[in-house]
């Protein structure tokens, strides 16, 4: 931690160097200390002070400076760093205005000038001065700000986006937060332009991309090598199971994941019914020590990067990446998971971000606070989301189309969601339009039975329904069913459906797909189940029969 600021302001340069150095030398091991000649050089380097995060613990400033007086300066000073302790340094003629400056600026000393020596006339005052500040203190949050609108999706996105890569943040909001509107201020940001990211060196980004995030928070978008043995496309658990035995297993890996590690089960709130954790484990959780582990075998890991096409030469399959980079392997893993499917209902777009959010969206879940809040969705992923927001909420209402839950969701979680006092289930129910003009203030359901109809207010939505694969970029060069899963091994071979690029003597492995090479786990694979423990199975499975083929190669 940076040690707070001592500032000393005075025009003359003599006097200065003289406060400057006696404070140092009492206090410079506990203290940094900043000066300056003038009151408007002053609230600059406050400013700066500011926007680095740091705080101001003292300010010790000459009453006679010109254009601005050292009580007129304290009164702007006061603004911005409202608990740093004041002192005015004043001659025998300025006593009065020192004296009243006591309740205009709040001034909680005044010295006359000289001090010497300062161990009798200076120092026991400051130091009684310092001594009341840190009793006090609280040293301020370290990392990075992010300003912006409670009801902004862009808002939204940068905090998701920080939260999945583990990336520690303070959320400020600019409608009813003092310090947000600062912020925005002291970095001259025009509110149209927000969100603001605030880094910890002061430094700030407006409306910024995930790619401009990355580069300013120090993740690894750019390989390091042009050649792997294995390139895995996608950081669910499929994809970081495979990393982590294809590495230790001596294969020169690459893990490649286009938002962040964890996939879809990285959004749960809680697994409780993942093998080794009896009182469960976070998705974020489990996939924070998945990425662990695989830096630790030598994984090499590029996020937020992006494929966008894939190519085959001989035996290596190149890939290209969206910056236009690429690099080659010998096998090619696709773990590129599922997502929510959205909701076509008119005025959802519009909101979505805004109120509506698909998946669990945790980093929403204390602006659940006092609010009746509705999740979509029968099977676990939304149960889980509702018994995590119901922490939070006044209340939780899971809006379900069909009859019961006990044909998509786990006994445990609909025995936890009938215990549970705020939450209630609404079966035969169905979303048919949302409503809002900035953020999210009703929605409508119609019964699918009755088809009577009903509007409800509510602020907040969570989609989590059915599930649609990460495939259209790999139209053309692997098989895929009508609802673009990845065909492999088995799949395949009934009805013929190896492409042109099937030039082997041997049927198909059991994880791989049309092309010889390129392999197959998890979700996004035709006729997987739908669990964390199946993809983290296939994923370690999918690395016995790489290393088959890699035999052959």
């Amino acid at each position: 931690m940076v040690n707070p600021v001592l500032l000393t302001v005075d025009d003359d340069p003599g006097v200065l160097r003289v406060i400057e150095r006696d404070l140092r030398h009492e206090y410079g091991d506990r203290f940094r200390v900043l000066r300056a000649n003038s009151g408007a050089n002053a609230l600059k380097v406050l400013q700066q002070v500011k926007l680095r995060n740091e705080t101001v613990a003292l300010c010790v400033v000459d009453q006679r400076m010109p254009q601005m007086s050292g009580v007129q300066f304290l009164e702007q000073a006061m603004e911005i760093f409202p608990s740093a302790k004041r002192v005015l340094l004043t001659a025998y003629a300025d006593t009065d205005a020192a004296i009243s400056a006591i309740n205009t600026a709040k001034i909680d000393y005044y010295l006359l000038k000289p001090w010497e020596p300062p161990q009798d006339l200076l120092y026991p005052v400051l130091s009684d001065l310092l001594d009341d500040w840190i009793s006090s203190y609280r040293p301020p949050f370290e990392g990075i700000r992010v300003i912006g609108s409670r009801w902004s999706p862009k808002s939204h996105h940068i905090k998701d986006f920080l939260a999945r890569n583990y990336m520690p943040y303070q959320w400020l909001d600019i409608e009813v937060e003092e310090e947000a509107r600062q912020w925005v201020s002291y970095a001259q940001c025009n509110t149209a332009h927000l969100p603001l990211l605030v880094c910890p060196d002061g430094s700030y980004l407006t409306q910024p991309t995930n790619a401009e995030i990355a580069e300013k928070i120090g993740l690894k978008m750019q390989a390091q090598m042009p050649f792997y043995d294995l390139a895995i496309v996608g950081a669910g658990p499929a994809g970081l199971a495979a990393a982590v035995y294809g590495a230790s297993e001596g294969l020169r890996t690459v893990l490649i994941e286009k938002e962040a590690p964890g996939g879809q089960a990285g959004t749960s709130s809680r697994i409780e019914n993942y093998l080794g954790f009896p009182q469960g484990i976070a998705g974020s959780e489990l996939a924070r020590r998945a990425v662990t582990q695989a830096k630790r075998f030598g994984v090499e890991i590029l996020s937020p990067q992006e494929v966008s096409d894939i190519r085959l030469q001989d035996s290596y399959r190149i890939i290209k990446l969206k910056d236009g980079t690429e690099l080659s392997c010998y096998a090619l893993l696709i773990a590129t998971g599922v997502s929510y499917r959205k909701l076509d209902v008119p005025g959802i777009d519009l909101l979505t971000g805004a109120g509506v959010y698909y998946g669990a969206a945790m980093t929403e879940a204390l602006s659940c606070q006092n609010e009746d809040v509705y999740v979509v969705g029968g099977a676990n992923s939304a149960g889980q989301a509702a018994v995590y927001i119901s922490k939070y909420a006044r209340h939780v209402t899971i809006l379900v189309r069909g009859n019961s839950l006990a044909t998509s969701m786990s006994k445990y979680l609909i025995d936890r969601i009938l215990a549970t006092d705020n939450i209630t289930v609404r079966f035969h129910s169905h979303i048919v339009e949302v409503h809002g003009q900035t953020s999210l203030e009703a929605i409508t359901l119609t019964n699918t039975k009755t088809h009577e109809k009903e509007t409800i207010p509510t602020k907040l939505l969570f989609i989590l329904i059915g599930a649609k694969p990460h495939t259209d970029w790999l139209a053309g060069i692997v098989d895929r069913d009508e609802q673009g899963f990845i065909l492999t091994g088995p799949s395949l071979i009934p009805n013929k459906r190896c492409s042109k690029q099937w030039q082997l003597d041997r049927e198909p492995f059991l994880l791989e797909s049309s092309v010889p090479g390129i392999f197959v786990a998890g979700d996004v694979r035709n006729g997987s189940v739908k669990r964390v423990a199946s993809g983290v199975g296939e994923g370690a499975i999918a690395i016995q029969f790489i290393h088959q083929y890699l035999s052959k190669v």
